[in-house]
């Protein structure tokens, strides 16, 4: 039976409850990365591109403390709470521009609500180690 190691990024915020990532036998599964600074306070409110970039920076440091980059991702799920098909775009292309030229598989869902206030993005992937 395989262990599961859950990370917990110093570099983040503390208010989440529950592991920034966790590693299964080579495997990363992050939980999704929110448009949290370091006090835990939701950035860029009201504003798709700025909370999409605050996203990718804190999976980034997800990543790097389960001992791997945005390289190692094999597929991420990007939740944008709207229904408009511009914002989800627009979010899109930023996470498009983090990754460069390793364009893993990805779903990108317009949904409802998310989890923090004045959240509107968030993004989980599942990586592997090098």
């Amino acid at each position: 039976m395989g262990s599961v190691e859950l990370v917990r990024g110093v570099e983040l915020s503390d208010v989440a409850e529950y592991a920034y990532a966790s590693v299964a036998r080579g495997m990363v599964y992050t939980a999704g990365a929110c448009p949290l600074d370091e006090k835990g306070q939701t950035v860029a409110v009201g504003d798709y591109v700025g909370q999409a970039r605050q996203v990718m920076a804190n999976l980034e440091v997800a990543l790097r403390a389960a001992g791997t980059s945005l390289d190692g991702v094999a597929k991420t799920t990007v939740y944008v709470r709207s229904s408009e098909q511009s914002d989800l775009v627009a979010v899109w292309d930023v996470v498009r521009a983090a990754f460069g030229s390793h364009d893993a598989p990805s779903t990108l869902l317009g949904v409802a609500a998310l989890g923090y206030d004045n959240q509107l993005v968030e993004v989980e992937a599942v990586a592997v180690l090098p």
